[in-house]
């Protein structure tokens, strides 16, 4: 080190040195090394000898700059492969995608990751996004995660627990499988796909709200239970249908709470989006590619006083 204060370091660097095993040395984690490149822009590998700046802090944890501020989207399948639809991606589409956001230098961060940036405790990459799939369906195993793995991206599946196991479902050995791999998390899209803000005609509002509760409830307490083996721990939920209220929003805060609820309006996600709201970009099986860059939102523009 040539100095070092609380916030900073300057290194100069010896052979071998690249920004990720310098992230992982000084920053505890080389997927930090995103924050060395860019407190060093212009520089494209460390050079023995030549002086190289290590944030110790996080600079800019909640990405806000003169022009805009940073806003992280969330892509949202259903799924990949089977009869053509628009609720199906093709594979060789949903491989062209994943290829085009490593080659236009993306992301591809952890729903954790997320909720630290959300919560101000953690910066990410201008260029963050989330993969996350709804509802569980095999395809997903079959196809996508392959194409992931491949990358070393990682994701989120959003399941409803009546759902696992039947038809063209995955099973619980799968979601096991996927789990276990370090890549997938399993999280909650509620027990039978209910939409959670329609009260049946018949239900009194004591029976609509005790409905609510075990759409909420039980499919976390079935997912840890069939993948304690796997280390499941359920944090998160997606509205069925994207749709949420009040009464459900409240639900989600029983003990213990969801940490983040997700919607399926487009969009990304500031550090100010509300927890409980968050947007999702939905991707279609009839998006071209240049469809699926331009619902990448990155930035939002910062509102006048």
């Amino acid at each position: 080190m040539a100095g070092r204060n609380e916030r900073v370091l300057v290194y100069l660097p010896h052979p071998g040195d690249t920004f990720a095993s310098l992230a992982a040395y000084f920053l505890g984690s080389a997927s930090s090394a995103w924050q060395i490149a860019e407190a060093n822009r212009g520089v494209a590998r460390p050079m023995v000898g030549k002086p190289l700046v290590v944030p110790l802090v996080a600079r800019n944890p909640l990405g806000v700059a003169a022009d805009g501020v940073q806003a992280v989207p969330i892509l949202c399948y259903h799924r990949i492969g089977g009869e053509p639809s628009k609720m199906s991606v093709a594979p060789a589409n949903f491989e062209s995608q994943m290829d085009w956001l490593a080659a236009n230098g993306y992301h591809v961060v952890r729903l954790s990751d997320l909720a630290a940036f959300l919560a101000g405790r953690k910066a990410l990459p201008r260029k963050s996004v989330v993969v996350t799939f709804d509802d569980g369906y095999e395809s997903v195993y079959r196809h996508a995660f392959a194409a992931l793995k491949k990358r070393g991206f990682p994701a989120t599946m959003f399941v409803y627990t009546d759902f696992i196991g039947a038809r063209d479902a995955l099973s619980w050995a799968q979601m096991g499988e996927m789990l276990r791999s370090g890549l997938i998390d399993i999280q909650a899209h509620s027990k039978s796909h209910r939409n959670l803000t329609e009260r049946n005609g018949h239900e009194s509002e004591t029976a609509y709200r005790q409905q609510v509760d075990l759409e909420l409830r039980q499919p976390r307490a079935v997912i840890e239970r069939q993948l304690a083996a796997s280390g499941a721990k359920v944090r998160h939920f997606a509205y069925p249908y994207g749709d949420t209220n009040e009464l459900v929003i409240d639900a989600l805060a029983a003990d213990p709470p969801y940490a983040l609820a997700f919607t399926v309006r487009a969009g990304g996600n500031a550090f100010y989006a509300a927890p409980q709201r968050l947007r999702r970009t939905m991707i279609f099986g009839d998006h071209t590619l240049e469809d699926f860059a331009a619902r990448l939102q990155i930035q939002r523009p910062l509102a006048k006083p």
